[in-house]
């Protein structure tokens, strides 16, 4: 019998109505507006006086075309902590449709660890990407008709910083001309667009703790500078409350389940490439109140949405991991070690050694925080016995528990080992403690990412980066927190140098300010903020029947 797609798996399993997953979860019939029979927004503040719970970090080695699977042991651990008796509540992002039209897919888990409706969750879920979308570009119009209509601020037209967006990969949007037809159609300039989840409204809903501080974070994003090189910002426009208006919905965290019935709060989706990576603090804040265990990820590999939810969310949440789950397969090693892809399920324990270099980089930056760190080895069917002693055996020199997960065929039966493990880890005393302080400033905290997290040796700054650091130093923004867009394929800013890369520098082309998100954005190597479709885009896979049965999304 041939092998069950994810997509079979999950619509052939029974979903239980959104109400009684959110009295599992401790919700009032008040606190929760449902958006059909299995979805729901969770309505703030929640009543009542809480206990907050024990926050799990799910992270990962870098990703490789071989698959880690972080989201799948991610759910498959929310459920593994349930059936062994622990209220646990999962708290995910939401996934953005470049992606899954694209090359990597779904962000719904896998096999028999998924949330559900995969299908929904995957395609427009409850509206919010399409409000922030809707939202960054009625302030893009809003700057061109203030330029359009006297220019009272003086905008530079050449100088706007507030890219439009689309939740879609469209290469061709990268550098536009727009404001052409003449005197009525606008001024004439180079615009950009970037995907939705790289926005600074993304990364604003995301670390938001309120409508009120939603509001006060939108007012602040710097838009564009003036004639005089001076900043112009949404409050300079008096225009920050009509775009909070337009997330009055979207701020509100959203309520799912998984197959097993875990609820499952997912909300907001920046990507950790090229923006900070994590789920709103208000869904985090939500599930901690919700859950003994509130069991979240970060995206990508430990070096990018890891260090970035420590780094950047940690401070704002106000409240640090109990513990670190590091996700990491055989097969992704091997590959980091030099095995062709094409050959992964064929045993090679000196390239699975060569590789377990990659898992020891992430084991070491992860412990440098002082939180507890349990590797999970997700299984496929092609490991064998000696691999995975390979791998114990090596964390074993990390004082770190390895345990194997294999939720993809059992579920949160798959996972028990590793829930057990993560209690045991959760349990431990630990002291959080920043990667940089707060007063460091940017080129300090950069390079502490790149020497500690990264393994690199220095940060090199392009002549332009250091001219945006001069003025920035004079405008007070020069100790921001920094998020890094890197590529998440290598330790280093070069996609192909793999394993855990020495002696390399990080190249920093450019910054962009998010005076709103509270940070700075580095951008390195050649990395993109919009990117494109593969020649094989996995649109060209799917399709919906006349019965309304959808095929191809994985």
């Amino acid at each position: 019998m041939a092998q069950l797609k994810d997509i079979e798996i999950a619509q052939r399993s029974k979903l239980r109505p959104i109400s009684e997953i959110a009295a599992t979860a401790g919700l009032t019939a008040d606190e929760v507006e449902p958006y059909g029979r299995y979805k729901a927004k969770i309505d703030l503040p929640l009543s009542g006086k809480r206990t907050a719970g024990k926050l799990i970090l799910v992270t990962s080695i870098n990703p490789t075309p071989a698959g880690e699977g972080k989201t799948t042991v991610t759910v498959g651990l929310g459920d593994g902590l349930r059936q062994i008796g622990k209220r646990a509540v999962l708290v995910l992002r939401e996934p953005s449709l470049g992606p899954v039209m694209g090359m990597k897919g779904g962000a719904t888990g896998g096999g028999y660890a998924q949330v559900a409706p995969m299908e929904d969750i995957n395609l427009h879920f409850n509206g919010d990407f399409h409000a922030l979308t809707t939202a960054n570009n009625t302030l893009a119009a809003l700057i061109d008709n203030h330029i359009q209509q006297g220019n009272e601020l003086n905008i530079d037209p050449r100088r706007i910083s507030l890219h439009r967006v689309l939740d879609i990969n469209d290469r061709s949007l990268r550098n536009a001309v727009i404001g052409m037809g003449g005197p009525t159609s606008g001024t004439p300039r180079e615009d950009h667009f970037d995907i939705t989840v790289a926005s600074e409204l993304m990364a604003i809903l995301c670390l938001a703790t309120d409508l009120h501080d939603l509001k006060a974070r939108i007012n602040r994003m710097v838009v564009a500078e003036n004639v005089d090189r001076q900043p112009v910002t949404v409050a300079d426009l008096k225009v920050g409350g009509a775009i909070a208006l337009l997330l009055k919905e979207a701020i509100k965290p959203n309520l799912v389940q998984t197959l097993e019935g875990t609820p499952a709060i997912i909300h907001g989706g920046p990507f950790a490439n090229i923006a900070h990576g994590c789920n709103s603090v208000l869904a985090t804040r939500t599930a901690l109140q919700l859950g003994e265990y509130a069991v979240t990820e970060a995206g990508f590999g430990a070096d990018l949405g890891a260090e970035k939810f420590l780094d950047i969310k940690v401070p704002v949440l106000g409240q640090s991991p109990a513990a670190i789950v590091l996700v990491a397969t055989v097969r992704a090693l091997k590959l980091h070690g030099g095995q062709a892809l094409a050959e992964l399920t064929t045993p090679d324990l000196t390239a699975l050694k060569a590789g377990l270099a990659n898992l020891g980089k992430h084991i070491e930056s992860m412990q440098r925080y002082q939180v507890p760190v349990v590797v999970a080895v997700n299984a496929f069917s092609s490991d064998t016995p000696e691999e995975i002693k390979l791998v114990q055996d090596y964390c074993a020199q990390y004082d770190v528990e390895t345990v194997e997960a294999d939720e993809w065929a059992h579920g949160g039966a798959g996972t028990t080992d590793l829930a057990h493990a993560v209690v045991r880890a959760a349990q431990t005393p630990s002291t959080f403690t920043p990667l940089y302080e707060p007063t460091d400033d940017i080129v300090t905290k950069a390079t502490a990412i790149v020497q500690t997290i990264y393994g690199g040796r220095r940060v090199v700054l392009e002549p332009h980066a250091k001219a945006q650091l001069r003025r920035f130093a004079k405008r007070g923004w020069d100790k921001l927190p920094v998020c890094m867009a890197k590529t998440q394929y290598s330790l280093s800013d070069q996609p192909k140098l793999l394993g855990a890369p020495t002696d390399f520098d990080i190249h920093i082309r450019a910054f962009e300010p998010r005076l709103g998100a509270g940070f700075m954005v580095a951008l390195t190597g050649s990395i993109l903020t919009m990117p494109g479709l593969p020649k094989h885009p996995a649109a060209l896979d799917m399709d919906i029947t006349d019965d309304g049965v959808i095929s191809g999304i994985f």
